[in-house]
């Protein structure tokens, strides 16, 4: 594990209460893996199930924590980025409250200012949310 949930927060520009990873597991140029364990006072909680929407910003969360790794790794400062479209978002099943799950994003292009990524949300090795996302990266 790269980071926890107490170091997370030096590769997102994020904070409370809109912290949708806690953990960043795995880092590579074009993939990164990262984790969250769903509590009950998740913004994006309702009815004791994480939402679709906490688990698109979860995903873009991962993202962002690859690219602020990487940045600090290089000693450069962390860029900012901004969701600019999800194409082809399927949830399979809502995750409930006290469950980890792990998000797995693969670089698929990076064309100027704008990164084309694949995202993957997993519980126990179950698929339950996937996308497309274009994130446009403020340099």
């Amino acid at each position: 594990m790269i980071a926890q949930e107490q170091t997370i927060i030096q590769y997102i520009p994020h904070r409370a209460p809109m912290i949708m990873v806690d953990g960043l597991l795995a880092y590579e140029e074009k993939s990164i893996e990262s984790s969250l364990t769903i509590q009950s006072s998740n913004v994006f909680v309702e009815d004791g199930a994480f939402t679709p929407p906490g688990m698109v910003e979860n995903i873009a969360q991962t993202v962002a924590a690859g690219a602020g790794y990487q940045a600090l790794s290089n000693e450069k400062p962390i860029p900012l980025g901004f969701l600019a479209g999800i194409k082809s978002l399927k949830i399979h099943k809502l995750p409930p409250v006290g469950t980890d799950i792990t998000t797995k994003v693969r670089v698929i292009n990076q064309i100027m200012n704008i990164g084309i990524v694949y995202g993957e949300v997993w519980q126990n090795g179950t698929l339950i949310a996937e996308c497309e996302m274009r994130i446009f990266i403020q340099k």
